[in-house]
């Protein structure tokens, strides 16, 4: 690679670093929905068509804050992971990883986790971040389920056609059953934090991280998971 060459990759690395830095700071203040490419060409003293050889248009840099929140969650996530734990411990560390950042991202939670923005579509771009926590959490149960003693809940005859596609498309070692409670599981986590960062835990709940931790222990026993002391 020529210095030259070199010197403009670093630059554009920068640039991009600097409309992501700048549009996060209007999701902030206003809104995903109000996200504009001009206003962030504006404030970093860019015309807009500078900004346009970096992102076409608004959806375009959406789904990059999209997939770096995301990644963002999941490298958080993963990074509290301790694989060489029981499976319940492992549960609650991951659960209480994915608070944490939501706690500190607030913006960003709201952005992959909040009302959707009016016109925008994610692509399939977006997929492999959004799956990262989810794998964590199916992997975690995966290794529980590898145990014969485990006992597995009966699967409703109505649920049994869904459950199997479900677990086909996500999971095909584990059994239908799980991977149905672990589909539960995951909107119900994401529904507690959710409710705690938008304000519905405001005179209902006040040790909210206990709450919390207490919540997703009854989601871990849900997918068959179990503390192995009391």
């Amino acid at each position: 690679m020529s210095t030259a060459h070199g010197a403009r990759a670093r630059a554009r690395i920068e640039v991009t670093a600097a409309i992501k830095d700048e549009a996060r700071r209007q999701l902030a203040a206003e809104g995903a929905a109000r996200l504009s490419l001009r206003a962030v060409a504006r404030q970093l003293g860019m015309v807009s068509s500078a900004l346009y050889r970096y992102f076409p248009s608004r959806d375009d840099l959406l789904t990059a804050l999209i997939i770096d929140a995301y990644d963002s969650l999941g490298e958080s996530a993963e990074a509290a992971h301790e694989p060489a734990a029981a499976p319940f411990d492992r549960w609650i560390t991951v659960c209480e990883a994915v608070r944490g950042w939501a706690l500190d991202h607030p913006h960003e939670y709201a952005l992959i986790y909040g009302s959707p923005v009016p016109g925008y579509t994610a692509p399939d771009t977006t997929v492999p971040a959004a799956a990262r926590v989810g794998l964590l959490l199916i992997g975690i149960a995966r290794d529980a389920h590898q145990a014969p003693e485990v006992a597995r809940p009966p699967l409703a005859d109505e649920l049994r056609p869904e459950a199997e596609r479900m677990a086909a498309d996500l999971a095909p070692d584990l059994p239908p059953v799980v991977v149905t409670a672990l589909v539960a599981a995951w909107a119900q986590l994401y529904g507690l934090v959710g409710f705690e960062l938008f304000g519905q835990f405001n005179r209902v709940v006040e040790d909210r991280a206990t709450f919390f931790r207490h919540a997703a222990g009854q989601l871990a026993r849900g997918v068959g998971l179990h503390p192995t002391s009391p």
